[in-house]
């Protein structure tokens, strides 16, 4: 796997949930980006968190516990989730700093190897204060992606409407046209 390109059929998510769609379905099978360095390399590029942070074993195990306290989150009890969305955001902080543009908030690590975990949990926070009923699962079946839902009206229910979307409707309308 190539560092210079990203083989996940949906990017561009706000980091908590990018990092949970670094397992998708294709073709039947469960696919995963997080199954070694290269592929933790790939997710860093794509983040823009390259040069900041090391595509290491450590980091890798870091982002993995951090990618099942979040699906913990997404898809279970806020109480049981929390404990391990805390555990993730334990190994780090954000630095307030006065600077020359004006007040900035910096994310600092004891252990460097744990920032892009941190900075994922740290994300999942602020779609929580954001709009929590925006953070979906994709409609489509058999998918398992994830997305923010920034539609004007709040009722997005595919991750693309390329591909799940069209297969759903698709399939409603061989469904309808065969009842005919």
């Amino acid at each position: 796997m190539s560092a210079a390109r990203d083989p996940r059929p949906l990017t561009g998510e706000p980091l908590a949930l990018d990092l949970l769609n670094t397992r998708w379905n294709q073709e039947g099978v469960t696919r995963d980006l997080l199954d070694d360095t290269e592929g933790l390399a790939v997710w860093l590029e794509s983040n823009g968190l390259t040069g900041r942070h090391r595509a290491d074993e450590a980091a890798l195990r870091h982002l993995r516990e951090a990618r099942e306290a979040l699906a913990a989150a997404v898809h279970g009890s806020p109480r049981q989730a929390a404990p391990l969305v805390d555990a993730v955001l334990a190994h780090g902080r954000i630095r307030a700093r006065l600077t020359a543009d004006g007040p900035a908030e910096e994310p600092e690590f004891a252990d460097p190897d744990r920032g892009p975990a941190w900075l994922a949990a740290r994300s999942y926070l602020q779609l929580l204060e954001r709009a929590p009923e925006r953070i979906r699962s994709c409609a489509g079946g058999g998918c398992i992606l994830h997305f923010f839902d920034t539609s004007r009206n709040g009722t997005r229910r595919w991750c693309s409407m390329a591909s799940c979307g069209n297969r759903a409707k698709a399939s409603r309308h061989y469904a309808r046209s065969k009842k005919s």
